[in-house]
């Protein structure tokens, strides 16, 4: 029996989600384990009964007996007959002992260490618990409930199953998962219209880790590279941690424009099919244009093709490598925008030279990414789920995007925005008095997350009064009223 004193503290120290991804005895066996490990439960001490902390938790008496004879079987607990069960002595063996007998030396100065710090970069920022918001306008999560969960299940364990261990168990060294690879030649890029061999194509941890390898192999400190301006926040990040070049490229209702800017680049990021963070479309003759600049003042394009499954207009924009035919366009995908943002996968298409350093260079950095992960989502793709999940994507996403510009109309929301085309956010510019931070911050107290657009300029004066309304994660019953909520939150900030 637990001593009474300790008793009303058990339901604090145990919190147990019945909606969570774990069963309720998993995440009993795991809290104790925490709470060992932390210093909670000490040696020697005694677990309430099996019934004490059933009542304590509401949970199955039949729950807890079942985790305590595993910890038991684990050697977190020791079972005494007729006594219960008790902290295992020999579970609190790893944990390091205090040298207090030493005197504290000074304390390191990591400041004077660091080549680089990133986290004092200028950058796109997230709430974590986002989920409790009621109205969540903030880009780059999904709805669960678009999520083919049992078909995704399915291809996991037909990975998983006999025999399954030898295709993704084993060190590909610098190799990518060959059946993936396939699906992204013969199914993913045609629909781009970029065909590609097979060793012109690496897998890598999402677009994010695609932009580190290109700046790390090609960039060095004098390299001058252009960016959209506004653009994407961490491609400008990454790149500054390798050169101190960096051009800001104007973009207008078209995407980059072409100008004299371009001259005096070595490379130039461009997102053309859905400019991040406008969403405008670059048109075709604008894209010829880059291209024919590109051969005449020998810069290379790198393409970020983000988020172009999602097009509303049918079948996706053609890529700018598409029309390349002098070999100048590095092409950049993702699988994660689309499929789910955790799942982390990405690409690069290049010429073979580019790509066998590139793999040098990535089994330097992180070998290769997990081979169950290529594996199974080459099944997902040849299995056709992917092509399905992008078509029920393109559905919710069109209606979403047309209930939040109905609802933008309805209430008068003071702030201009391009059409909407496809993916999954509008970029509005409000009137010249909003600062968009101090809006954001108004709007989180109502519930509603929405995201300043200042972090995606370059300079240290940006245009404080943009922002960006993502739609993919906030159901659509609940878009009216947070539009509502916003024009209403807007309209008291408004100066007298």
């Amino acid at each position: 029996m637990s001593r009474p004193a300790r008793a009303p503290l058990w339901a604090q120290l145990f919190r147990l989600d019945p909606t969570g991804p774990l069963t309720i005895q998993a995440q009993l066996r795991a809290q104790i384990v925490a709470a060992i490990g932390a210093g909670h439960l000490l040696a020697e001490e005694a677990m309430p009964s099996s019934r004490e902390l059933a009542q304590h938790l509401a949970i199955s008496r039949n729950t807890v007996v079942a985790a305590y004879a595993q910890l038991a079987d684990d050697g977190h607990l020791v079972a005494r007959q007729r006594r219960g069960y008790f902290i295992n002595p020999l579970a609190m063996a790893a944990r390091p002992a205090v040298a207090s007998a030493l005197p504290l030396g000074p304390a390191l100065d990591w400041g004077s260490r660091f080549r680089v710090r990133p986290s004092l970069q200028r950058n796109i920022s997230k709430v974590a618990d986002w989920e409790r918001y009621e109205y969540p306008f903030i880009y780059g999560q999904f709805d669960p409930n678009l999520f083919p969960s049992a078909e995704w299940r399915a291809c996991c364990q037909e990975v998983l199953g006999k025999g399954g261990a030898r295709t993704w168990a084993q060190d590909l060294f610098t190799r990518d998962d060959p059946e993936l690879i396939e699906e992204l030649r013969n199914k993913v890029l045609p629909l781009r219209g970029v065909w590609a061999a097979a060793d012109e194509i690496i897998v890598t941890i999402g677009a994010q880790q695609a932009l580190y390898l290109l700046a790390d192999l090609l960039f060095d400190v004098d390299t001058p590279v252009g960016l959209e301006n506004p653009g994407y926040p961490d491609a400008r990040n990454i790149f500054s941690l390798r050169t101190q070049r960096l051009k800001a490229l104007p973009v207008d209702a078209q995407g980059l424009r072409i100008g004299a800017g371009l001259k005096s680049c070595r490379y130039v990021y461009v997102t053309p099919s859905h400019q991040a963070p406008t969403t405008v479309t670059m048109p075709v003759d604008r894209r010829i244009e880059l291209l024919r600049r590109a051969e005449r003042d020998d810069f290379l394009i790198i393409e970020d093709d983000y988020e172009t499954e999602t097009t509303f207009s049918g079948l996706p924009n053609p890529a700018l490598k598409s029309l390349d035919r002098a070999g100048r366009v590095i092409y950049v995908g993702s699988l994660s925008k689309s499929f789910a943002p955790g799942i982390r996968l990405g690409y690069i298409v290049a010429p073979r030279p580019l790509i066998d350093e590139l793999r040098a260079l990535r089994r330097l950095n992180i070998r290769h990414p997990s081979a169950f992960i290529q594996r199974s989502i080459a099944r997902f793709v040849a299995l056709g789920h992917y092509d399905l999940l992008c078509r029920h994507l393109v559905d919710a996403h069109r209606e979403r995007a047309r209930l939040l510009a109905a609802a933008v109309d309805e209430f008068d929301l003071d702030a201009a925005h391009a059409p909407v085309n496809g993916g999954s956010s509008v970029w509005f510019q409000g009137p010249a008095w909003l600062d968009a931070r101090v809006l954001a911050e108004a709007a989180r107290a109502e519930g509603i997350l929405i995201e300043p657009g200042d972090v995606y300029y370059m300079g240290e004066r940006p245009p404080l009064n943009r922002f960006r309304l993502g739609y993919s994660s906030i159901p659509r019953g609940r878009i009216r009223e947070g539009i509502r909520r916003l024009a209403a939150t807007l309209e008291r900030l408004r100066p007298a």
